[in-house]
């Protein structure tokens, strides 16, 4: 598995992920309210990643903007591959 530090970026106007250097940013319309920004950001790499959003969690920084997800190393390969 591999960890990716995400910065999140809630109530945003549209879903989006752009790679900066070794930062994934990550724009959801979800608020930040009751974990929904969260399964937001979960569902949206899970489906760029083309993995089940069971494979991708959160496993620090779950109540904060800069968080640290796992993810299967093989998705992480496909998605730091993208250009910002």
């Amino acid at each position: 598995m591999a960890r990716l530090r995400v910065r999140a970026h809630p109530g945003a106007k549209r879903n989006e992920i752009r790679v900066e250097g070794d930062t994934i940013h990550i724009w959801v319309t979800a608020p930040a309210r009751e974990g929904k920004a969260n399964r937001a950001i979960i569902e949206l790499l899970a489906r760029e990643m083309g993995v089940k959003k069971s494979e991708v969690s959160i496993v620090r920084g779950e109540h904060g903007r800069e968080k640290i997800i796992e993810v299967p190393d093989d998705a992480a390969s496909r998605l730091l591959g993208r250009t910002a």
